[in-house]
């Protein structure tokens, strides 16, 4: 039996997942979580194969936790089929990365491929990826669009970000010309769109 733990905050879906598995003869689902910031400790108590991960989790992103996991292997199962997200998955060493409308069948193929040994990216998904590239902002301007999000002045993502102001009008118009936007709020929906945030 390959045994999975799921880790998503959608109550319906989480649920709607382990019982698409538990029809399956050779997988059982022997946890899921609701949290980010549960499946640590709930891999520690159940020892599952897999972990399938959806990303925009409370606690701790699935991207923040398949960093931070390790002998088990990760499935990220999500709604947000972006090529920045893929990418960040791929480097933090996840097996799969497979998109919530993907076929139920799908899915069941999917962690028995990585049980096996396989690496199962969305072929849609990884051609974007491809076409895309990698993100060209920085980790700081990533932090700088992060605090601009809803808006926030100049003033107040210094204070947050222990940066000068004119610290941070460099890094928005930096982020700004790398996005090809016309403003910041352009620049975050951007990066956002793209998974690069």
């Amino acid at each position: 039996m390959i045994r999975v733990l799921i880790a998503d905050d959608q109550d319906l879906v989480r649920g709607g997942l382990a019982a698409l598995l538990g029809l399956e003869p050779d997988i059982e689902v022997v946890a899921e979580v609701a949290r980010g910031d549960e499946v640590l400790a709930s891999v520690a108590a159940h020892r599952p194969d897999v972990v399938l991960l959806d990303i925009e989790m409370p606690g701790l992103s699935g991207l923040e936790v398949a960093e931070r996991l390790t002998g088990v292997r990760v499935v990220v199962v999500t709604t947000f089929g972006r090529p920045g997200y893929l990418r960040r998955a791929l480097d933090a060493g996840v097996a799969g990365f497979v998109v919530k409308d993907a076929p139920a069948a799908e899915l069941a193929a999917a962690v028995r491929r990585v049980m096996a040994g396989e690496r199962v990216v969305d072929p849609k998904l990884a051609v974007t990826a491809l076409t895309v590239g990698a993100s060209p902002l920085t980790v700081r301007e990533c932090d700088v669009l992060r605090a601009a999000d809803g808006g926030a002045s100049v003033a107040d993502i210094a204070r947050s970000l222990f940066l000068t102001e004119g610290t941070v009008r460099n890094y928005l118009s930096s982020a700004i010309g790398k996005t090809g936007a016309r403003n910041r709020a352009e620049a975050v929906g951007t990066a956002r769109s793209r998974g690069w945030l």
